[in-house]
């Protein structure tokens, strides 16, 4: 299992981390990480080519429950992946900035 907390994914998301959202469209235009990508998480496995090899993949979710298995998919799949413990709940508690609606980047 590998997991992050927080803390430790907003020094992360800081200095430029790649993040992929696996929660469903509406719950990402809801609030969503700033620059975090939509995958949902039924759309991850047909999508593998999209993330690289190279650098760590932030997976995170509402709660840390999807993300966890996701992230142990891709690990799975040669990707080094990483779940944020808690999730987008966790990271809106802590007073950080969240994107409402579409975004270029979402699905």
């Amino acid at each position: 299992m590998r997991e992050v907390d927080i803390t430790t994914f907003a020094a992360a998301h800081a200095d430029g981390a790649l993040v992929i959202d696996v929660r469903e469209p509406h719950e990402y235009v809801a609030g969503h990480v700033p620059g975090a990508r939509l995958v949902p998480m039924g759309q991850l496995p047909s999508r593998l080519a999209e993330l690289p090899r190279e650098r760590a993949v932030y997976v995170i979710c509402a709660s840390g429950n999807r993300s966890l298995s996701m992230a142990s998919f891709l690990i799975h799949n040669g990707i080094d992946a990483w779940s944020v413990a808690g999730g987008t709940s966790a990271w809106t508690r802590g007073g950080r900035p969240v994107v409402r609606g579409h975004a270029e980047n979402a699905a």
